[in-house]
Order: C-alpha cells, then structure tokens, then sequence
C-alpha cells in the first residue's frame, strides 16, 4: 500500500486512515486523499462534494444524518481539536445504535471514514477547531435526520460538555428509540 494506514474497527464499515506524513525542519508535506491508495485499501468510495466548518470551543454539531439520500463521510480537521463520533443507525446491523469516538487534531493528522447509514456529529475540544469532510453524495436539505446528542440509550461519553453549545435544530432531535420508528 502507498502513503496511507487503514484501520479497520469493531463497528463494519468504520475505519481510522493515517495518512503518510512527510516531514523536516520546514514543516511537512502528506497527501490528504489519494484515489489509489484509497481503493487498494479496499475504500473505492466516490466523493462528490467537500465541506469546511469553523467552530469555537464547546460547539457540538450533530448527530447528522440523511435519510433518502445517505452520505459517507471522510472528515478530517484542519486546525484545532475535535471529539468525532459516529452511531450505527443501518437496520438490521448487529451494532446498531452503537457508537464509536475518537479525537481528531491537526496535530494527529487522522481521518476517520464513515459510511452511509450512520449519524455523525463532533465536539470542539480546542478554543477553535477547522473541520473539512468529503461526502459521497450531495446535500439534500428536506433529507435531514437527526439523533438526540446525549441519548442515555446510546450513552456516548463526550467527555466535558457543561458549556456545551448547540444549534436551536439539534436540540430537537430525537432519541433513538423514537427514531427506530422513523427509519
């Protein structure tokens, strides 16, 4: 394999990337996504937008997801710390409404793909935080879901959240067991 580390974890479908990094005493150089390495990993999705989001400390954005239209996600952060999460919401997975989470920095450089049929969201652990993310299809505004960010069903450790702050919609969403409904 060329310039990347995959690494696959328990949830199916959920993978860790650690891109090669090259670097010296004027910085460094590493290829942010590369179709090839990409596919010989076994990840031939195909990107067709890019996003870029600035947030400040304590922000909390999600769960998101699409209904009618899912969307992978391959995120990243620019600058600053984020706690990035992700929950199982395909039907009949054997870890549905199961989370995973992992803390992504400009320092460490990880990715973290996530495929369709999951909610995704992120916390801003720094005083400000650059997140960029590839999806795999567009955005659709009448498609947007939502999942409840402190779902004591799901029972996601966020860490720190007593300043946490949150969009009037994401507020609103639902828990899981009222979503089971939805989907």
């Amino acid at each position: 394999m060329g310039q990347i580390q995959v690494t696959r974890l328990e949830i199916e479908g959920l993978c860790v990337i650690e891109p090669a990094v090259h670097g010296d005493e004027r910085g460094y150089f590493m290829e942010t996504y590369n179709q090839r390495d990409m596919h010989e990993a076994g990840l031939d999705m195909v990107f067709v937008q890019d996003n870029q989001s600035m947030s400040r400390k304590g922000v909390l954005r999600g769960l998101h997801y699409q209904k009618q239209h899912p969307q992978g996600k391959l995120v990243r952060v620019l600058s600053g710390v984020v706690f990035d999460v992700a929950v199982d919401l395909r039907r009949g997975s054997r870890t549905f409404g199961k989370w995973y989470g992992i803390e992504l920095s400009a320092e460490n450089k990880k990715q973290f793909y996530i495929p369709e049929g999951f909610a995704h969201g992120f916390l801003v652990r720094s005083e400000t935080a650059e997140f960029c993310y590839k999806v795999t299809d567009f955005y659709h505004p009448g498609d947007e879901g939502g999942l409840m960010w402190n779902d004591p069903d799901i029972g996601i450790d966020w860490g720190d959240v007593s300043n946490v702050i949150l969009s009037e919609k994401d507020r609103k969403h639902p828990g899981l067991r009222d979503l089971v409904a939805l989907l």
